[in-house]
């Protein structure tokens, strides 16, 4: 191969990746395409597979209280760039864009009883599958946030906008919502200096185990679970599950 086509080619092989601040990380791009075919294959193997449980989810959910099966919700991603995550609905009233912190805590009147067994087995999520899809998500990644929480970051908080969010993540599955927000995105940005296929693996094996059986870490200390900007105001909630 001549000399100018092999630099082409390894030109090509690496994905330039800016966060919201401008710094640049390089991220290998045979690992970023197989990273990305994974993510392709499972969410069209997962959503086939699921079809008949989501339609049982939704007749259940409309059975329950009446309101929508799917809530819609704006989060940041990589790049600092918004994209709306599809969640289950699992709560009466649910921000779809909240600008401060909404304290949610494990006895929350909001919840509903479908609700409450859906977010116990982490079914909740599993619309975000869409996400996949279409590009937005991956299947592991730092979680997506709100933009109130990304306006706190500081520079190195900001790393964590450096990958694609995920369904689920390394800060899960070491501890969830019983850790602090400051270690969860400790934990996200180890992921993204230490990120594997390897990693991806484990991390997904290790979700199911703690989702679907130990159901660790659902809600934080004392049941309430940490904004990471403490609410001085909790904002007025619009009833979006009703609505829409």
């Amino acid at each position: 191969m001549p000399l100018e086509l092999t630099e082409l080619f390894k030109n090509w092989c690496r994905l330039k990746i800016y966060d919201a601040i401008g710094r640049g990380v390089m991220m290998h791009g045979l690992g970023a395409l197989v990273k990305r075919m994974v993510d392709l294959l499972a969410a069209c193997i997962g959503l086939a597979l699921l079809l008949l449980p989501f339609l049982a989810i939704a007749l259940a959910i409309k059975l329950d209280d009446g309101g929508s099966v799917f809530f819609k919700q704006e989060r940041v991603g990589m790049g600092g760039i918004s994209l709306r995550v599809w969640k289950l609905r699992t709560m009466s009233v649910m921000l779809s864009n909240p600008t401060g912190p909404d304290v949610l805590h494990k006895e929350d009147a909001r919840i509903t009883r479908v609700g409450a067994v859906l977010r116990k087995l982490g079914l909740d999520e599993l619309p975000q599958l869409f996400n996949v899809l279409v590009g937005d998500m991956s299947l592991v990644g730092p979680r997506p946030t709100l933009s109130y929480q990304v306006a706190a970051y500081d520079q190195f908080q900001r790393r964590r906008l450096e990958m694609k969010p995920g369904i689920t993540s390394l800060a899960v599955v070491s501890g969830r919502n019983e850790l602090s927000w400051e270690d969860r995105i400790k934990f996200d940005v180890w992921y993204i200096d230490h990120w594997s296929l390897c990693l991806d693996v484990s991390i997904l094996f290790r979700t199911l185990w703690k989702v679907l059986v130990t159901h660790e870490g659902l809600y934080g200390a004392d049941g309430v679970n940490d904004t990471f900007v403490k609410a001085t105001n909790v904002p007025d909630r619009e009833q979006e599950g009703k609505t829409t």
